[in-house]
C-alpha cells in the first residue's frame, strides 16, 4: 500500500480526527488517529497488516515466532500481523500499571518476537512492552506499527518499521499553543495516564 492509500483507509473509516486530544503519553495534539476505527473492518485490517508484514525486513519476517502487542490499541493489528506472518499472537496488558504477559501466554526463553503497535508517538509504551517481553523470556528482534506519528524521532531501542510516518505536532500540557488551549481536551485512547 502506498502512503496515500493508508491515509485514505484512515479517512474512509473516520479515523483521522481533528480537535484537542490528550494522547496516552500525556501530551496534547490537534490530531488523533483512532486505529480502532480503521481496524474495525476485518478486510481493511487484513490489508493493512499484510502491507505492514511486507514492509518488514525479510530477516525479521523469517525469524519471528510470535507477535506481541500492547493492550488495548495494538491487539487487533498485532493479531492480524501475526496471521500475515504465520506465527503466534499474544498481548501484554497493565493490570497493575506495568505491562505483563497474562492469560496463560508464555514465551520460550529467547523466543524471537516482533512487537506490534497501532500508533507510536514517543515510544514510551513500546519500550515498556519490550521490557515486559524481555522479563517474560522473549527477545524483541523488531518493532512494527501502523503509524509512527513521531516522524522517525521515537527511539524504541530495536529496529522499527511503521507502515507510514507522520509529522503530527504534540505539546506538553503546560506549553499549548493558544488555538489548542481554546478547545476543550478529550482523551480518546485506552490508557488513563
Amino acid at each position: 500500500m502506498t502512503r496515500e492509500e493508508v491515509l485514505e483507509a484512515f479517512r474512509a473509516a473516520g479515523a483521522l480526527l481533528e480537535g484537542h486530544f490528550i494522547l496516552s503519553s500525556g501530551r496534547h495534539s490537534p490530531r488523533y488517529l483512532q486505529c480502532a476505527r480503521v481496524l474495525m473492518d476485518p478486510a481493511r485490517a487484513e490489508r493493512l497488516a499484510r502491507a505492514l508484514a511486507a514492509a518488514l525486513p525479510e530477516a525479521a519476517r523469517a525469524e519471528a515466532q510470535a507477535v506481541v502487542a500492547p493492550a488495548m490499541g495494538g491487539i487487533l493489528i498485532g493479531h492480524e500481523l501475526a496471521r500475515a506472518l504465520g506465527c503466534l499472537s499474544m498481548f501484554v496488558e497493565r493490570p497493575e500499571g506495568v505491562f505483563e504477559l497474562r492469560r496463560g501466554f508464555a514465551l520460550a526463553p529467547g523466543m524471537p518476537v516482533i512487537l506490534c503497535e497501532d500508533v507510536v508517538t514517543t515510544g514510551l509504551s513500546s519500550r515498556e512492552a519490550i521490557a515486559a517481553i524481555a522479563a517474560a523470556g522473549g527477545r524483541v528482534i523488531h518493532a512494527a506499527a501502523l503509524v509512527d506519528r513521531s516522524d522517525g524521532t521515537a527511539d524504541l531501542g530495536v529496529p522499527f518499521t511503521p507502515l507510514i510516518r507522520l509529522a503530527v505536532p504534540s505539546y506538553p500540557a503546560d506549553a499549548l499553543p493558544p488555538e489548542l488551549a481554546a478547545i476543550p481536551a478529550v482523551k480518546p485512547g485506552s490508557r488513563k495516564a
